[in-house]
């Protein structure tokens, strides 16, 4: 390098003049996965337009005192978000989500919208939280909401995109679930516990969180965190909710499905004639029905738990008619969400299949969205309700589920056709060539860098070309070009073991007329795509 510095065909090497890092909590994303989110996404925009749904893209920036849930009272607003002051010294910070903005594009457009409203949107959105193993700052979601109406039957159509969504992308019946519940049978249950108070509030939110970890750590557990507090098998405590023994086991049992309780043994005839029954241990489905029925006894006396049950009875009704059965979705009295955003109607994907957790041992891959009703988002901008429900996907989780089954079609991914410069005085030809490719429809490349033949070849291969097309002096001279298959060309030197027989073979090469260029490149990426 030296050398070639000193006679001018190096420039001289400059000293670093910055550090090549990524902030904290950041991630790159590559382009195999780029490419597979971007293949995912598709699918799930196709049946959201399906559903009658539209796009919306929102500003990346928004006022500070717009977001809402993360405003301080502190002097920056920086808590839980990314903000800086403008030259107007107003206060703007990156959107945490997709939701606080969509409020406030409808209250700025509430007039001439259509009501309900129907839109989705995927984005980033940023959190100026604590990253930690698979938690970043900047993450995409994937939201569909319908704003303006509190007909249940909107949560219900919700529900029921989410599970065909997560069927198009790949993830088969079975695999996971749709979990509903309704805020106002917790709320129903706080009333009848004698702790509807706002002097209970904080006591009540610590209820709200053990009865998030049910599905986790089981009913002894809730029961420990709803009383005295729990430590864990890490010697960590976590404080409990200072229940009574009355009420925290008045809560466990009504949260506990016992397995006879709510599950129904139905006949080899019926299952046939439904496929979209879950099935148990011994030929058992869950039975919403039932389950549902359970929580309008337990919660007689309680007008806003009366109002769950029928709610939640209205939209299983609704799911029976479009023959979405308890393997889609499925009535579950823990799923909670949202602690003080949401109303009425909550509900969660969950993927019921099983990955090696930290420890090696199986566990489900658990939530990759959810959502719920609320109705009193917009109306901070409005000052009247403007009813709304919506769903939110984690896009970087839902792809590192299809990862896990298998499903992101990245081992599909080829790039482009590579055309081999021999010649750097005629480029144009090489150039030519290139283009009857595209005009073809076929992804294709010259070789624009300044390395010889062996080095093109390395960079097809670091590319996933499919083939290369060489036309050298003699190939132009008759007319013609050679193709190289690269797939077929390593196949066939696995089974090759010496350079006769290379040679003598010339495996997956073959030339034909420049006319027939084309032709012979759409048979080779046909064949390999079969």
């Amino acid at each position: 390098r030296q050398a070639a510095t000193a006679i001018g065909l190096m420039p001289p090497r400059q000293a670093a003049t910055a550090m090549a890092r990524l902030p904290k909590g950041m991630r790159d994303v590559g382009p195999a996965e780029v490419r597979g989110m971007e293949r995912m996404l598709a699918k799930i925009r196709g049946v959201y337009e399906l559903y009658g749904f539209e796009p919306l893209a929102t500003s990346a920036l928004e006022f500070s005192d717009a977001l809402g849930k993360f405003l301080p009272d502190q002097e920056r607003p920086n808590a839980g978000v990314f903000s800086f002051q403008d030259e107007d010294g107003d206060w703007l910070s990156l959107r945490y989500d997709l939701t606080a903005p969509l409020a406030r594009y409808v209250a700025e457009n509430f007039d001439r919208l259509p009501k309900p409203y129907r839109r989705y949107q995927v984005g980033s959105v940023w959190r100026n939280e604590k990253p930690g193993p698979g938690r970043f700052r900047e993450f995409v979601q994937f939201d569909a909401d319908t704003v303006g109406t509190d007909n249940v039957a909107a949560d219900a159509e919700i529900c029921m995109m989410a599970a065909d969504a997560l069927e198009a992308i790949g993830v088969e019946k079975g695999l996971f679930v749709i979990n509903v519940n309704n805020r106002l049978l917790l709320d129903g249950l706080r009333d009848d516990l004698g702790l509807g108070g706002g002097e209970y509030d904080t006591k009540w939110l610590r209820v709200m969180r053990a009865i998030d970890k049910y599905d986790r750590l089981g009913r002894d557990a809730v029961y420990e965190l709803l009383t005295t507090g729990r430590k864990d098998a890490s010697g960590d405590f976590t404080e409990g909710a200072g229940l009574t023994a009355e009420q925290s086991e008045r809560i466990r049992n009504a949260l506990y499905d016992s397995e006879g309780l709510f599950l129904t043994k139905i006949s080899d005839d019926v299952l046939r004639a439904n496929n979209d029954m879950q099935l148990t241990h011994g030929g058992f489905f869950v039975d919403n029905k039932k389950k549902l029925a359970f929580w309008r006894k337990e919660l007689a006396s309680s007008d806003l738990g009366i109002a769950g049950v029928e709610a939640l009875e209205r939209m299983f009704t609704y799911f029976e008619a479009a023959r979405f059965g308890s393997n889609r979705i499925r009535f579950n009295q823990t799923v909670v969400r949202g602690l003080e955003y949401y109303t009425g109607p909550v509900f969660e994907a969950e993927l019921t299949f099983q990955i090696a957790g930290d420890d090696g041992l199986p566990v489900r891959f658990g939530s990759v969205g959810g959502g719920g009703r609320y109705d009193g988002l917009v109306s901070r901008f409005t000052g009247q309700p403007v009813p709304a429900t919506g769903f939110s996907i984690g896009v970087s989780r839902l792809y590192a589920a299809l990862q896990a089954l298998g499903k992101t079609g990245a081992e599909t991914a080829r790039g482009p056709v590579l055309v081999l410069v021999m010649d750097k005085t005629d480029l144009g030809s090489f150039q030519a060539l290139a283009a009857k490719l595209r005009a073809a429809g076929i992804p294709a490349e010259m070789y624009v860098g300044s390395s010889g033949m062996k080095a093109q070849m390395k960079y097809a291969d670091k590319r996933g070309s499919p083939c290369v097309v060489i036309q050298g002096g003699d190939e132009k001279a008759k007319g013609e070009v050679t193709i190289k298959d690269l797939i077929a060309g390593a196949e066939a030197a696995a089974t090759i073991t010496d350079r006769a027989q290379w040679t003598e073979g010339r495996p997956a090469q073959v030339s034909v007329p420049e006319a027939d260029m084309v032709r012979t490149v759409q048979e080779i990426l046909a064949r390999h795509s079969r």
